[in-house]
């Protein structure tokens, strides 16, 4: 890792790195802050006779003033001595197995203190201690356990690897965080290609930690991306589901679209929706449109859901094959049916999509149809379709990025206005919601609710 100004984390002494300390009075950091969970996973395993240490995103967003998500615990205990001492514990994991220990609805995720890459004689484990990469490099097993001075080089990015210990109140930085932390910089552990090619979605983190905390990429981290985009396909489509929903499910959605695209990764997650933003941009303007909405709706605490989200970013391809199909003979309504199911069937080969959402994503599809042609009893029946809700707000989407319907959403905002008794409960529900926030009462609300149902 190349050193950056203000670092001072100092070269290894007997073996050791001499890490950057703040005590007590020199960092924000207070217990006040910290889930209670947390506290008594440090308090209990250090009772154990280990070390125990919060670390990772949740000290470095209470360094930066925000308000964690979660909180990491790291320790020297083994997966089975952590749930040796948590009843309510279970390991997770085969790549890297950790331990979630439940309190309430809470989870705290407890991790080992991993080693230097092949390094298994560093191993305290007394069980798997196998290490395995990819003829790539991606690491598909490692749990070789170490100290935490290794597990903190082990980590992915400086700003990740701060350690907050109960010892004194006190956070302790080996990476050169709290430097990059007062830089504003992301800034990867060691050298960017091994580590990207070790876990192709630090790529995909590098980007959303960028846009979330309005960071810079530092130079060497990002120079690869592009280059190295192709790696993705070796992760598993599961996987790649959680990711992109953490990319864009999110107040930060659309800088993080537009990262994606910018460097390359956006053609590798949807190999058939790349090609159209490129040859036809009114594309981009709806999916910047979707997420400008999901952003709107995250910061204002109302739900979110994936089905929306990949209804916006699968349209393009959608689209394209609707019109495909009318072209081979299909009547409209049946070519949107089958371009759902066609989209659907390409796009799971990279991301695997759940069910749940995908029944939700053809039901908008093909709801869109009939909102630019339903009239009279038709029109009033749609009024109650459990996914009229989500299908009309697409159909706002459409209408602000621009595109030329033969009917406008207006014609759906004065028919739920004039026919309030058509709607679904669920529906009802929204509107009340929706007045309670201060908007004219009776009128459905216009900046979109991409709920599921």
């Amino acid at each position: 890792m190349k050193p950056t100004a203000g670092m001072q984390t100092t070269q290894p002494r007997d073996g050791k790195l001499e890490p950057r300390v703040l005590q007590r009075d020199e960092h924000n950091i207070s217990r006040r802050n910290i889930s209670k969970g947390a506290l008594n996973v440090i308090y209990d395993l250090t009772k154990a006779g280990f070390e125990a240490y919060l670390v990772g995103g949740g000290i470095r967003d209470l360094m930066l003033g925000m308000s964690p998500k979660d909180f990491d615990v790291a320790t020297n205990a083994t997966p089975e001595q952590i749930k040796a001492l948590f009843r309510r514990s279970r390991i997770v994991g085969r790549r890297f197995r950790i331990v979630h220990v439940r309190f309430g609805r809470e989870v705290i995720e407890v991790t080992t203190f991993r080693a230097g890459q092949n390094d298994p004689e560093q191993s305290n484990s007394p069980l798997d201690t196998s290490q395995v990469t990819s003829e790539s490099g991606m690491l598909l097993r490692d749990n070789v356990f170490g100290s935490v001075e290794e597990d903190a080089l082990r980590r992915d990015f400086t700003i990740n690897a701060l350690y907050y210990s109960i010892d004194g109140f006190r956070v302790i930085d080996y990476a050169g965080g709290l430097a990059d932390l007062e830089n504003r910089l992301i800034r990867i552990i060691g050298d960017p290609e091994t580590r990207y090619l070790e876990d192709p979605v630090r790529m995909l983190r590098a980007l959303r930690f960028a846009a979330k905390l309005n960071f810079n990429v530092e130079s060497d981290t990002l120079a690869p991306l592009s280059r190295l985009a192709p790696a993705l396909r070796e992760v598993s489509s599961a996987r790649l589901f959680d990711e992109v929903n953490k990319l864009l499910l999110n107040e930060s959605a659309v800088e993080c679209l537009k990262l994606v695209i910018d460097h390359g990764l956006f053609h590798e997650l949807f190999p058939k929706v790349g090609p159209r933003l490129t040859a036809h941009p009114g594309y981009l303007d709806i999916l910047l449109a979707a997420l400008e909405n999901t952003a709107s709706r995250v910061q204002a605490q109302k739900p979110v859901t994936p089905a929306f989200l990949f209804a916006a970013l699968l349209w393009p391809r959608v689209h394209q094959l609707c019109e495909e199909n009318i072209a081979d003979g299909c009547t409209p309504q049946r070519a949107m049916q089958m371009a759902g199911f066609q989209a659907i069937d390409e796009q799971v080969l990279t991301i695997t999509i759940p069910k749940r959402f995908s029944i939700a994503m053809r039901e908008i599809w093909s709801l869109q149809r009939s909102l630019l042609t339903a009239n009279n009893k038709r029109a009033l029946t749609l009024l109650s379709h459990p996914r009229f809700r989500a299908a009309y707000d697409f159909l706002l989407v459409r209408e602000a990025a621009g595109e030329k319907l033969q009917r406008g959403a207006d014609f759906w905002t004065e028919l739920q206005i004039q026919h309030p008794e058509a709607l679904n409960s669920d529906q009802r529900k929204s509107r009340r919601y929706n007045n309670r926030g201060g908007r004219h009462r009776g009128k459905p609300a216009r900046s979109g609710n991409n709920r599921s149902s």
